[in-house]
């Protein structure tokens, strides 16, 4: 059991494991969250010549669906780069998710999806997704933006192999295309999506917000015991 928990904290410092979860509790917080508060709001549709002209590819349902694990991977990863680092990567991650709120409280978008008739595998996926994952809360695309962070969070980071780093990138990409060959979003979800990721983490980037979230996770921290030789933690390189 020891060893087991050696090998846990070799994967994600203690430091960073509240804080991580935190990103995840509030993302699903904000997501579901408005989806239940906005039921019966009054939804958008701002389907355009594009949208309607973009194929539906159902084998793209891959791209969708494993994206989950691209996320849990990569956040760990910015994680492991450094306390600061995740401090700064967080204070944009949480303020995105706060201004997605806001728009799908205020402007509630959803779009007419396409009928399945295909038997294959990732037809019936894809009829899974459209089950599960209501038409709703679409702009900016919360798969696009967090996508699109966790390319961001480890770009241009030397404790981060380069092929890594571009492997995200194209990953990222694939994601934002996936959301429009599902047909789960518009393409100005796609674009608000990866702007969002970028202006909030230019904000983390430039600003001493990080400061107030670091110093309240340090607290916390060390009342569950995990400050412990917080700054000989285990990242890249070390």
């Amino acid at each position: 059991m020891k060893k087991l928990d050696g090998h846990l904290w070799n994967i994600i410092p203690k430091y960073a494991v509240l804080p991580l979860i935190c990103s995840f509790t509030f993302n699903s917080l904000i997501y579901t969250g408005t989806q239940i508060l906005c039921r019966d709001f009054k939804h958008y549709d701002f389907t355009t010549a594009f949208d309607r002209a973009v194929p539906l590819i159902p084998e793209f349902t891959s791209i969708y669906l494993i994206c989950y694990l691209f996320w849990a991977v990569n956040y760990i990863m910015i994680g492991r780069i450094g306390k600061e680092h995740l401090y700064r990567f967080l204070v944009g991650d949480l303020l995105s998710r706060v201004i997605c709120g806001i728009f799908f409280v205020m402007v509630p978008t959803t779009l007419a999806r396409p009928e399945i008739t295909g038997t294959g595998i990732w037809d019936q996926m894809l009829n899974l997704v459209y089950t599960v994952d209501p038409s709703a809360n679409l702009f900016p695309s919360i798969h696009c933006l967090v996508s699109w962070f966790c390319y961001v969070g480890i770009r241009g980071q030397k404790k981060v192999p380069l092929w890594y780093q571009r492997f995200s990138c194209v990953f990222a990409v694939l994601v934002c295309i996936s959301t429009q060959v599902t047909k789960q979003h518009y393409i100005i979800d796609l674009i608000g999506g990866i702007l969002l990721a970028e202006a909030m983490y230019l904000v983390g980037q430039k600003t001493d917000w990080y400061l107030k979230l670091q110093s309240m996770f340090t607290k916390i921290n060390r009342g569950v015991h995990l400050e412990r030789a917080i700054d000989k933690e285990v990242g890249y390189g070390e």
